[in-house]
């Protein structure tokens, strides 16, 4: 028998846990509703516009009944984040094709978008992150977290869904890369497998603070860069090689690169 003070442990424990929807309630959701925006990643497909209304009534009713399982932890009505989510998915959907076509402009590997979407593991990590940042900025906790580590266990990629995504994303090979809570991406940035965009401190003080690199429109970071601090942005159309460290701002335009173990800066 185990020990009666473990047992009133656990009870404990389970006493004051707050109620909580099921881990695999919510990936079931979250991939339904990747799967109806991209056909390409299923074999089920819908041919009528009465069809997909129902289902993305059904989509709305689960997640409205994920959220009130927890609603003493939500600001709002259940319904109503439920709603105004739903509302976010037309915009999640057009961000998502412009990764599509950064992909398949930039990758000489890639030859249709259909390939893209079916294979490759940058747009299944950018699909589960925009839908969980959406759920963020509606300020629902836990559950967009465990989204995004769900595409991690999936595709090696690690991204936090408070960081900011500009359109036309893309992650080449992506395996290995993180992108930090507080990191801001802009517009048309490609980055390869390896690259971490972090914080040069992990005090717990810092928790409310930009911890995070900021990288600007038309960025390249090619594979096992480190970039790190709130403080540090890469400026625009700049080029970061591989396995470069960086902990200070760049200025627009600017390559960073190795050679012999000896950094370049070439403006």
């Amino acid at each position: 028998m185990l020990p009666k003070n473990f047992l009133d442990k656990i009870v404990a424990q389970h006493q004051q846990t707050p109620p909580f929807p099921a881990t695999s309630d919510i990936k079931k959701l979250f991939t339904k509703i990747v799967l109806t925006l991209f056909p390409e990643q299923t074999r089920r497909h819908f041919h009528t516009r009465d069809e997909l209304k129902a289902v993305w009534e059904s989509i709305e009713n689960g997640l409205e009944s994920l959220l009130y399982s927890m609603k003493d932890q939500l600001s709002e009505d259940p319904a109503v984040i439920a709603h105004r989510f739903l509302d976010r998915i037309p915009a999640i959907y057009d961000l998502l094709q412009t990764d599509v076509e950064a992909m398949v402009s930039g990758d000489p590997a890639a030859t249709t978008s259909f390939e893209v979407i079916r294979s490759y593991p940058g747009f299944y990590a950018l699909a589960f992150y925009r839908l969980a940042h959406g759920l963020q900025q509606e300020k629902v906790p836990l559950i967009p977290r465990i989204l995004t580590e769900y595409a991690h266990s999936k595709t090696g990629i690690d991204i936090h869904p408070g960081a900011s995504i500009g359109r036309y994303f893309f992650m080449d090979h992506g395996t290995g890369i993180v992108i930090g809570e507080t990191t801001v991406i802009g517009e048309r940035v490609k980055i390869y497998q390896g690259v971490t965009l972090g914080a040069l401190s992990v005090d717990k003080s810092m928790a409310s603070t930009k911890r995070h690199p900021t990288i600007e429109d038309g960025v390249v970071i090619y594979s096992g860069a480190t970039i790190l601090g709130g403080d540090t942005v890469v400026g625009k159309d700049s080029i970061i090689g591989g396995n470069v460290w960086l902990t200070r701002s760049v200025p627009a335009n600017t390559k960073i690169y190795h050679q012999e173990n000896v950094k370049v800066i070439q403006d």
